[in-house]
């Protein structure tokens, strides 16, 4: 889906990064080793995107960190967009329009960071139909073309051991 929309495969990389995970900033070499391209493909592209405004671009000593500029007025929908090329719109809906109370959602570990790995991890917390929620699993790893892992807990066994799943990169959807 991005694809059509955007020919450079390292602007989608970058989008894919940093409007995932807004609260995520990251400098020049980072990326260009995340991504394994030239840090020269990585700088037209962070200063393309900074210039037009949905990338903030901040000075910290000798590095330049780049995060998505969530001012601006269209990071509501380039995320959007972003979201919905991963398939994780569909799998929210799903999840909340069928499984009872649902008290929080996460995106753990690769896609918490922006990177597309074809497999999603998430944790779901409330009072939920295990049952139905692998179900729907099944469902929307079909529909995405993606191995999607999820860990359901219960509110107090969550406010336990929030901790270790917090320690990870992690995104709260819901």
């Amino acid at each position: 889906m991005l694809t059509e929309l955007f020919t450079s495969k390292t602007r989608i990389k970058v989008l894919l990064k940093l409007f995932l995970n807004p609260e995520v900033s990251c400098y020049l070499r980072e990326l260009s080793s995340e991504f394994q391209v030239s840090p020269n493909a990585i700088k037209g592209e962070l200063d393309s995107l900074s210039e037009a405004g949905y990338l903030e671009r901040k000075q910290n000593g000798r590095s330049v960190y780049f995060q998505a500029n969530k001012s601006h007025p269209f990071f509501p929908e380039i995320s959007s967009i972003v979201r919905k090329s991963l398939g994780i719109d569909r799998l929210v809906d799903e999840v909340l329009a069928s499984l009872g109370r649902v008290d929080s959602i996460y995106i753990l570990d690769d896609y918490a960071m922006g990177k597309d790995s074809g497999l999603i991890d998430a944790l779901v917390v409330g009072d939920i139909d295990t049952n139905r929620l692998d179900e729907l699993r099944r469902l929307v790893e079909g529909k995405i073309n993606r191995k999607v892992r999820i860990v359901s807990l219960g509110i107090a066994e969550f406010e336990e051991c929030s901790g270790i799943f917090l320690s990870r990169p992690h995104w709260k959807v819901v």
